[in-house]
């Protein structure tokens, strides 16, 4: 044998030892792999009976929350990440892998997002006066009786807040509002009663904004003895009952399977990110939007007397863009657009957990946009609201003409056109452009456009 042989045959054995030292160490971390899952599953349940226990053991609170399912998610998070990495090994090995890097990532994006409420969702209507959220609200409201509904709640932090230095601090009062609708979904209401006024004694109040609102706040296991000589304002309509008691409304609270909260007082969605990111909750985000000139038509009768600048603008014709009034709508305009835009841009934080709804699409077609609705949110959508849509939008199947669902809902959406001046009408126009183009909302040009009913001035638009 040459000396050229020998060293082939010596460079052969070199990289068969090297091929065969890197398959030992790859199926050496496939065992260690599978040894880890057989651990972590021992100690999933390890930890699901302490878990079990502690819970039996804890005594009630005025104001509890549910327990993290600590096994659920060391099972599931570890399993997921095992069985990638697991995948990943194997295809190295001589196998390809059945998951993209996008459908990891969707697999990770919903590890510890969709798996640890046990099914309850928690649904948050964000919206601004005027726009029709008390009628959307009632949506969800008159679900039924797994179903705990809060009307406005934050209004009573908006109000003590109004005269002091944080409603100066846009991002004090996004955080405060952020941290009580934390605490409402997870059922605590001990940071809403800080700002009630007058202070609840033993978590009951007789002051709870809109209370009766609130199917779920009315209902017998909450209503609790008359007080005599106690007024209650917003009491319930449904049945006689005395002041509200916090702590019957926390057990009503833990007992449904979806919570709800509408609110017009959450200016910015990225604050939010928190609470959506909570893995304690399943929060499912609604923005609802309006056409800002029907919003401005509404509010100046709503509000008659916080609107005589703009009826006397009205009346002159002429309206100063650089007035406080008018700098006042543009931003809110902006503030709309801009918490539209993040939503929109589906963030991962926000991946399948917000949609965008027009209130002129749900006057058209009520019912199907209740439907899609339901649908986003993951919640049945149960015969109650059927019913509740169909006694309350005049919705007959065999009806036409004037007593249609869409000939009906669309006249009532549309009555601002005939009541708000033209001169406004172009205000609104120029200084909340960009929001109009972004919502499909038509502009006029003149007087007889804007009061001319075959004209629609609603873009068909799909927001996805």
């Amino acid at each position: 044998m040459t000396s050229y042989e020998q060293h082939t045959d010596y460079t052969l054995d070199v990289q068969l030892q090297i091929q065969n030292s890197r398959m030992k160490t790859k199926y050496a971390i496939v065992f260690i792999c599978i040894v880890a899952l057989v651990i972590i599953e021992k100690e999933s349940n390890i930890l699901s009976r302490v878990s079990d226990k502690l819970i039996q053991r804890q005594a009630p609170q005025p104001t509890p929350q549910p327990p993290l399912d600590y096994s659920n998610i060391t099972q599931n998070g570890s399993l997921m990440m095992l069985k990638m990495l697991l995948s990943k090994l194997i295809g190295t090995v001589g196998y390809n892998s059945s998951l993209s890097e996008e459908q990891e990532e969707e697999e990770l994006d919903d590890l510890g997002t969709y798996s640890f409420s046990g099914g309850r969702k928690h649904i948050l209507l964000l919206a601004t006066t005027r726009t029709g959220s008390s009628f959307v609200g009632e949506l969800f409201n008159q679900h039924g009786e797994d179903m705990f509904y809060l009307f406005e709640p934050l209004w009573h932090v908006e109000r003590m807040l109004t005269t002091a230095s944080e409603s100066n601090n846009g991002t004090v009062l996004s955080g405060i509002y952020r941290d009580v609708l934390q605490g409402l979904f997870l059922c605590d209401f001990s940071l809403l009663e800080k700002y009630i006024a007058p202070p609840p004694k033993d978590h009951v109040t007789p002051a709870l904004f809109r209370r009766e609102s609130s199917l779920s706040l009315c209902e017998e296991s909450v209503c609790s003895p008359v007080v005599k000589y106690v007024f209650e304002r917003f009491h319930c309509k449904t049945r006689r009952c005395g002041p509200l008691n916090l702590t019957l409304a926390t057990d009503s609270c833990l007992s449904k399977q979806h919570h709800a909260v509408k609110t017009v007082r959450v200016r910015q969605l990225d604050t939010l990110q928190p609470l959506v990111e909570d893995r304690r909750l399943d929060v499912r985000i609604i923005q609802l939007v309006r056409d800002p000139r029907a919003i401005l038509a509404s509010r100046m009768v709503a509000f008659s007397s916080k609107y005589q600048t703009w009826k006397t603008w009205a009346q002159d014709g002429q309206v100063p863009e650089d007035d406080e009034e008018v700098k006042r709508l543009k931003a809110n305009c902006d503030q709309i657009r801009m918490s539209a835009e993040v939503g929109l841009s589906q963030p991962r934080w926000l991946r399948r957990r917000y949609m965008l709804v027009r209130y002129e699409d749900i006057a058209r077609y009520p019912m199907q946009k209740a439907e899609e609705m339901y649908r986003f949110t993951g919640i049945p959508f149960s015969p109650q609201a059927r019913e509740w849509i169909l006694r309350n939008t005049q919705t007959m199947q065999e009806a036409s003409g004037i007593y249609s669902t869409q000939k009906n809902s669309s006249e009532q959406a549309e009555k601002w056109r005939f009541s708000i001046p033209f001169t406004l009408a172009q205000v609104v126009q120029r200084v909340c452009g960009p929001t109009m183009e972004l919502f499909g909302y038509r502009f006029v040009d003149d007087e007889k456009t804007l009061m001319n009913k075959s004209i629609s001035l609603l873009e068909e638009k799909l927001f996805l």
